[in-house]
Formats: structure tokens, sequence, C-alpha cells
């Protein structure tokens, strides 16, 4: 198993963790849209920490990473909901949240990074 501070394989790994949580739950008419938010969301926060690994331009990192952060946000949201929809799986929802919040926070930091890096002046030899 690769460190947690490896952030590629950790945006996959929640992104298959939600996958795995949802395809236990039992669709109905209030939670299917949820879960498929909740998916869409929650696995996209990896593909896009992918492409702003692949960025050739620091802004183009920027925005991915920003996208990356927006997804992270909106799985903490679809998490809440779902918590409310299925109460009997708070628990394993919970963890998902807490994984969510955390990609959150460290999409943040990067993006200040970022910022801090773009307004910098370039010096010229």
């Amino acid at each position: 198993m690769k460190p947690k501070y490896d952030l590629e394989e950790r945006t996959a790994r929640v992104g298959e963790d939600v996958i795995e949580f949802c395809l236990r739950l039992e669709e109905t008419a209030v939670n299917r849209p949820l879960i498929t938010q909740f998916v869409k969301a929650g696995t996209s926060v990896g593909a896009n920490y992918g492409e702003a690994e692949e960025a050739e331009l620091k802004k183009d990192f920027r925005h991915k990473i920003a996208i990356g952060r927006k997804e992270a946000r909106e799985s903490k949201h679809w998490c809440r909901m779902l918590a409310k929809a299925v109460a009997a799986e708070k628990a394993a929802i919970r963890v998902l949240w807490h994984e969510a919040r955390e990609l959150h926070l460290i999409f943040c930091k990067i993006i200040r990074t970022t910022d801090a890096n773009l307004r910098a002046p370039q010096l010229t030899p």
C-alpha cells in the first residue's frame, strides 16, 4: 500500500471507495439521484488531479486543482444528503466525508501555494 501522501493514489482510492459504497446501497427514488451525483463528484477528484499533474502551464495546473477542490467539496455535500437519505449508513458516509474534507483542504493549500508562486516576480538571469 502506498503512503497516504501519494495524492494520485489517494484521490484514485477515494473514487474507488465511493463506487464500492454506492454499489452496496439499495436504490430508491430518493437516493438514486444522490448516488449518481456522489459517484460523479467522488470519482472526478482523482481525474482532475491527474489532469493537473500533466498540465503544461502553471495556470492550467491551478485550474485543474481548483476543479478537484470543487468536486471534493461537492462530495462532502452528497455525503450529507446520503446520510439523511440512508441513515443506517452514517458511519460509512462519515469516513467518506472525512476523506473528501481532507482532500478539499489539501487542494486549498495547493491553490494558495500556486497563487503565491504565480504572483512572485520572475527573475531573469
